[in-house]
């Protein structure tokens, strides 16, 4: 069964060597979005450089590094999957040498009430997807380990943000009421993709992974509407 695959073995049959090359080490810290629109509008506004990339029979995708109020940072298009993403992670970590990671995406609420104009930070992850197991021990939840200083940092900064459980899962087209009602018992708030592969992995990798969320569309009304699904993030804005 999938929830038997990890091991402790830490070594594999080929590492990421075996496609990139050396090793490498430019920057500690990485950014990462989902959002082809936010990765464009970065690339404009501030200077960058191209130093890696993520590659399959699908192509390339870049990775830069940026330079922001005297700051540099990683800063790549994750690809959307906890597989996909993980593995776009441990990539990047072998060409650039990252121990910390920052992310953001949007997701569905399981809690409109809870959530609405409110930036999510994860506390917990249900794992319903297929990466995790590969690289955490079997459990329902994973904790996201930052999320308590996370939230400090967005107190520091008043802007508004929800703490709580979300779901995991590589089926969006599998969320039926059932399964979002077992979810919503369990205290879940929103639903996603990524962040319990991504979680495992940065724990597998000794990374450090920073994640929040932004809700879009809404699972928990009479009517599934994806409208919102557009602009997310829009939806949050800094307390005054």
């Amino acid at each position: 069964m999938i929830t038997d695959s990890y091991h402790e073995e830490k070594s594999s049959l080929f590492s990421p060597g075996a496609f990139l090359g050396e090793r490498r080490y430019i920057c500690d810290t990485a950014i990462a979005t989902f959002s082809h629109e936010i990765f464009s509008e970065v690339l404009k506004m501030f200077p960058h450089t191209e130093i890696a990339n993520t590659a399959s029979a699908n192509g390339h995708k870049p990775v830069f590094l940026v330079e922001a109020d005297g700051k540099s940072f990683v800063f790549y298009m994750s690809s959307i999957g906890a597989c996909l993403a993980g593995n776009d992670l441990i990539e990047v970590q072998w060409q650039t040498g990252i121990k910390r990671l920052v992310v953001f995406g949007s997701c569905g609420a399981l809690d409109s009430e809870a959530v609405n104009g409110k930036y999510i930070i994860p506390t917990e992850s249900y794992r319903d997807e297929g990466m995790s197991y590969h690289y955490a021990p079997s459990s329902d939840y994973i904790k996201i380990r930052n999320s308590s200083d996370l939230a400090g940092m967005f107190t520091a900064l008043r802007l508004p943000f929800v703490t709580g459980r979300i779901w995991t899962t590589d089926a969006p087209y599998r969320e039926t009421a059932a399964a979002v009602e077992k979810r919503k018992k369990d205290g879940c708030i929103a639903v996603e993709m990524e962040l319990a592969g991504l979680q495992a992995v940065c724990d597998f990798y000794d990374v450090e992974l920073y994640a929040f969320l932004a809700a879009g569309d809404v699972l928990d009304a009479e009517e599934y509407r994806p409208e919102g699904l557009k602009e997310p993030l829009n939806k949050s804005r800094p307390a005054d």
